[in-house]
């Protein structure tokens, strides 16, 4: 058996295809169209021809795929089956879950994109064993996911940590209410703890259009306005994780997307944690995801990984609301 995992990201579409002992068999990546019906096209073209990369390699023409996992930056609703809340806005009200499954004539599992670095990195990755996790994305934008008891945590309406669009914690000052943002609120979390929330402060604060990347690369050299602008950044992450902890105390907290390899927020983000949370004491693991950028397709692949151990009650289903995992 072999498992296969799509990752749609804004700019990218790719396909994994696994062995049932978590190896790469083959990696497929093009660019994401950004338009839904060539989406779709797309996604279709590259699992096909990515399961046959596998076949050839192992020479096993008839070896089959447990079924299509796929992770996008969104989700599907229960009550309509269509996506909400991808920061891709084109897909969302589209019935991507019916119509992959008719295009690949197979069913097909989808969850949002944290959820499936979560998967991957408590399967496999740096957060392997654990009994609590907390994976987040810090790239263009800004999400989470949950695992606890070695269950993949979507929640009753699948919008379980959607920690992106907390209202900013403890804001302060000129934080408070915030910037607007697409789904129609001010302030969301995503708007200051993002890659592009990171560069847009600085902007605001200096008049300069820089990348995160950029103004990273900044205070490495001592300028002092890229320093205050990641100064601000790391207390807005603290907070927001702060917030997390109180809620779900995680042992590992897991992070992901460009941000992430920013070895200076592990210096720092532990005591702008440790501030807020609400305790005499507190520690947790911090580490950036072993897998890198292919977390998510490899979480995506994983939807699919030991079946047997999902409750019956979503095992029924397409898109289950909690997903075991085993190693």
């Amino acid at each position: 058996m072999i498992y296969t995992g799509i990752d749609f990201g804004g700019t990218k579409i790719e396909a994994a295809i696994l062995d049932s002992s978590g190896a790469f068999l083959a990696r497929e990546r093009i660019p994401n169209p950004g338009a839904y019906a060539p989406a779709l096209k797309a996604i279709a073209e590259l699992i096909t021809t990515a399961e046959q990369m596998a076949r050839d390699k192992i020479g096993d023409q008839k070896l089959k795929s447990a079924g299509g996992g796929i992770g996008i930056p969104g989700s599907v609703s229960p009550r309509t089956d269509v996506v909400r809340n991808a920061n891709s806005t084109w897909l969302n009200g589209r019935p991507l879950l019916t119509d992959l499954q008719e295009a690949l004539l197979r069913p097909v599992r989808l969850s949002n994109d944290a959820n499936c670095l979560a998967l991957s990195e408590a399967m496999d990755g740096a957060a392997a064993g654990s009994d609590s996790v907390a994976a987040v994305i810090l790239g263009t934008g800004f999400g989470g996911g949950l695992v606890l008891g070695g269950r993949l945590i979507q929640g009753a309406n699948g919008i379980a940590g959607e920690i992106g669009h907390f209202g900013l914690p403890w804001a302060e000052g000129d934080e408070s209410p915030g910037p607007p943002y697409w789904c129609g609120q001010r302030g969301c979390v995503e708007t200051w703890v993002s890659g592009t929330g990171f560069a847009r402060d600085f902007t605001v604060h200096t008049g300069q259009v820089l990348t995160a990347e950029a103004i990273i690369a900044a205070m490495r050299q001592g300028d002092p306005h890229a320093n205050a602008a990641f100064q601000r950044f790391i207390s807005r992450l603290g907070r927001t994780l702060a917030t997390l902890v109180n809620l779900y105390d995680p042992e590992v907290f897991v992070l992901g997307g460009g941000l992430s390899n920013v070895s200076e927020i592990y210096e720092h983000l532990p005591d702008q944690i440790r501030t807020r949370v609400f305790s005499d004491a507190w520690e947790a693991r911090i580490a950036p995801a072993r897998w890198g950028d292919s977390s998510g397709v490899r979480g995506a692949a994983y939807l699919w990984r030991d079946t047997s151990d999902i409750p019956p009650r979503a095992a029924a289903s397409i898109a289950p609301s909690n997903l075991a995992v085993s190693a």
